[in-house]
């Protein structure tokens, strides 16, 4: 993200910036009634309007600009030294979506959890934060000039320190228009990114990962077969947020023994959706999308034949479910430091067992080495740099570590840790999620 103007609103970022900052101080977070956890009626009297199965048929117009060339943001110009400090555009940004997670979605998290689903009015506030244009080109609409990886994973951390099951609901729109962005024809782009920097966003969602042990992203059994001038897809997409209500998929398949990308409107025939309740990520909506000789055109293909664009998808989607595990990482953290001063046995603190201090501290030690190599990776994503190892790096120690952190953060808790009352269970079920999810976020 480029650095603010003396003028903030002379530019698109600029201008975002502010709104998300009067936005931080009561308008939307009250108009919607999302700012106490006594307005939690608001989402019981809305729940009854939820679409279980199916999603709208909306039509979207194909068309292409005179260009006929995609519109692609540039990479973030180089520090020249190791500093993955946020820069002021940077900061503010998380500074709202930080207020947005703690107001918004840690209140509302164990009701969408219960649920399976997140609250409507939630998911729209989140609109307002600018979430799906947040790596769309100022020239399509969005409010990005340079690529923004990084504040993607400073957004999602931010994001799950509320919830993760509703940071993957809130984002999930945004991993189609950021794949739009940057792998997607001049004609793609016309078509479909109007429909995410509009009003009226889609619930949209990016399908790779598929129901079967020691799935492996880069092994798919969907298949894309040439089909006259199109393809038709068969398959099993499972864990796909808010699958039951997207109205546009990027589906993840085996063209040619390569693994591409296609964008699959939710309404062509032979889509079937399944619901498919969760250990954890409950509040995400889950489904599963089954493929039945699905037809797309061949302007459906989204990027190259090559595999390259899909390598980078799987990266950059393990890169945003890094962020969330260090987010949610830091939520059991925050949360466990005050209970372990306040709790008391044998007449003192249990913070003052060697034992519990120790747990305590390695939490903190193992949460800062997730979000150093998650950070790096994303720096090096955004300058256009290999990032490969760093993601490879980063994924291992979020999926392992994160997992880790949540069970100590249940033990820490002892008996309180197993029941509803307290959330960390819920960030233990969530956090084992890291290791299993494919695709459904990116950055």
């Amino acid at each position: 993200m480029s650095q603010l103007q003396d003028n903030p609103e002379s530019r698109p970022i600029g201008f975002a910036v502010a709104v998300l900052n009067r936005l931080a101080q009561t308008g939307v977070l009250d108009r919607f009634g999302l700012r106490r956890t006594t307005e939690r009626a608001v989402f019981q009297t809305t729940k009854s309007g939820f679409r279980a199965l199916g999603a709208v048929n909306r039509t979207f117009a194909r068309r292409s600009r005179r260009s006929g060339q995609p519109t692609r943001v540039p990479t973030a110009s180089a520090k020249g030294v190791f500093d993955l400090t946020p820069t002021e555009d940077e900061q503010m940004l998380v500074d709202v979506v930080a207020e947005f997670a703690s107001e918004v979605l840690r209140p509302a998290a164990a009701e969408a959890n219960d649920s399976g689903q997140a609250p409507h009015a939630l998911l729209k506030s989140s609109l307002e934060i600018g979430l799906p244009i947040l790596a769309v080109p100022e020239e399509l609409d969005g409010i990005s000039t340079e690529r923004s990886v990084m504040a993607g994973t400073l957004v999602a951390e931010a994001l799950a320190k509320g919830d993760m099951g509703l940071a993957v609901a809130c984002l999930a729109p945004g991993a189609v228009s950021t794949a739009l962005s940057l792998w997607g024809s001049d004609e793609q782009q016309a078509t479909y990114l109007p429909a995410f920097t509009g009003d009226d966003v889609p619930a949209a969602a990016l399908a790779v990962t598929e129901p079967r042990p020691l799935f492996d992203p880069f092994e798919l059994r969907t298949t894309a077969v040439g089909d006259g001038d199109g393809y038709r897809l068969n398959g099993v997409k499972s864990l796909v947020p808010r699958g039951a209500e997207a109205e546009l998929f990027v589906i993840a398949a085996r063209l040619e023994e390569q693994p591409a990308l296609f964008l699959v409107e939710s309404a062509t025939e032979g889509i079937e959706i399944e619901a498919e309740p969760s250990m954890g990520l409950r509040a995400a909506g889950l489904s599963r999308v089954i493929l039945r000789d699905v037809r797309v055109t061949s302007t459906s293909l989204l990027g190259d034949t090559s595999g390259q664009a899909y390598a980078e998808c799987v990266r950059l989607s393990r890169l945003a479910w890094c962020a969330l595990a260090v987010g949610t990482a830091q939520a059991v953290l925050d949360y466990v430091i005050p209970y372990v001063n306040q709790r008391h046995a044998f007449g003192e603190p249990v913070s003052h067992r060697q034992s519990v201090a120790f747990m305590v501290a390695n939490i903190g030690i193992e949460l800062e080495g997730m979000r150093l190599v998650t950070y790096r990776a994303a720096s090096r994503a955004a300058q256009g740099k290999s990032f490969a190892r760093e993601v490879a790096l980063a994924r291992r120690l979020c999926a392992e570590r994160g997992m880790q952190i949540g069970n100590d953060g249940v033990q820490l808790l002892g008996g309180h840790g197993f029941v509803k009352e307290h959330p960390v269970e819920r960030w233990y079920r969530d956090l084992r999620a890291i290791a299993v999810m494919e695709g459904g976020v990116l950055v």
